[in-house]
């Protein structure tokens, strides 16, 4: 049994049940039924209290057979995962490797095997701490190389090799997932590529919604529909924009009620529901993770966030992430502040900003 002496169960549980992320680090929540363990602030639903028991640290939580929750990474939050270094040391690994034509150098048996540690164990921290898989970053890595090849390389295909790809079926088969379109439709600006757009009045003032055919690409406040047709133009100058019929698909019109619903207080963000279309570098992906995992209502600073992805000296970094994100509210930026509690800058003004926080802590 942990020594519970000097942990007021009353007050750690009431810190749990107000979601307190004051209380992240000063201990631990353990449920017994599930075999998790998690930070106060957790979002997931609250277990029954008699399943409950509290922790000082993480080692005390392991002794009793548990495992550190995947939704809120307690090991990364408060930078207490032993292997921290080791992942972090393999993610450098991994981003001066990811373009080498070898696909075995980069598998997880061999990246665990450099990490000194077993399969699981690597792939358990790796998750923990950067927020995605090896797989999934080794592809992001890949991804962000392939963005600046098909920009310099005289064909495609020459860039695709030059990215680290076995074959040229491969990219295309995950394009839709990450690059928003095919690889030569990057390369061309969007060339051939069809957004359609719709305008919206909401509590927060004009927003504009653009998708593609396999989900939004595009959510941004502006002051008038020119300011926001010039934005969308330039995050795709090469795309054929169309303003949305009416009346809209039924798909559109769904995703344009959710984020209204939201907007004027109905109900929480659908960010975890609306289908993306997004581009992204590996950094920003994983910035971009974390910030969709940060419960309704509360917010974390710049470095709470580099901290929590495993780069903790990064928090302007992370500041920069979160100006591009070209898909407001459903990569909830504005939860991100200054350590100092001062709200910090915002690309769509301070004072919306602020209205936002203040909105969804009701």
């Amino acid at each position: 049994m942990p020594n519970l002496e000097l942990l007021d169960e009353a007050a750690c549980w009431d810190a749990v049940t107000r979601r307190d992320p004051a209380s992240d680090g000063q201990f631990f929540i353990g449920v017994l039924t599930t075999g998790v363990y998690c930070r106060p602030s957790c979002p997931a639903r609250h277990p029954l209290r008699k399943n409950v028991r509290f922790y000082r640290d993480p080692a005390q939580a392991e002794r009793d057979g548990l495992r550190p929750c995947l939704r809120c990474r307690p090991l990364a939050a408060v930078s207490l995962d032993p292997n921290a270094e080791r992942v972090r040391g393999i993610c450098r690994y991994i981003e001066a490797h990811a373009t080498e034509p070898d696909p075995g150098a980069l598998s997880l048996e061999q990246l665990a095997d450099r990490a000194g540690l077993s399969r699981f164990h690597f792939q358990r921290s790796f998750l923990s701490l950067v927020g995605v898989t090896p797989k999934q970053y080794v592809e992001a890595c890949r991804l962000n190389q392939l963005k600046t090849s098909l920009r310099q390389a005289p064909d495609v295909t020459a860039a695709i090799y030059d990215a680290g790809y076995g074959s040229s079926s491969r990219v295309y088969e995950r394009s839709d997932a990450h690059l928003g379109m095919t690889p030569k439709q990057y390369r061309d600006g969007g060339s051939n590529l069809i957004i359609t757009y719709a305008i919206v009045d909401s509590p927060a003032g004009r927003i504009m919604i653009g998708a593609t055919d396999r989900g939004i690409c595009f959510v941004q406040f502006g002051s008038s529909k020119e300011a926001l047709l010039r934005a969308l133009e330039e995050e795709y100058p090469a795309a054929l924009l169309e303003a949305m019929r009416e009346p809209a698909p039924p798909v559109f019109r769904q995703w344009i009620a959710a984020l209204s619903a939201h907007l004027a207080g109905k109900q929480q963000p659908p960010h975890k529901d609306l289908p993306l279309d997004i581009r992204a570098t590996a950094f920003q992906m994983r910035v971009w993770n974390y910030l969709r995992s940060i419960p309704y209502g509360q917010t974390r600073s710049y470095a709470e966030v580099a901290a929590a992805i495993g780069q903790p000296t990064a928090a302007r970094a992370v500041a920069g992430a979160c100006a591009r994100n070209t898909v407001a509210i459903l990569i909830p930026c504005h939860r991100v502040i200054r350590g100092t509690g001062e709200l910090g800058g915002y690309r769509w003004g301070v004072a919306r900003k602020k209205k936002l926080i203040e909105a969804e802590r009701g």
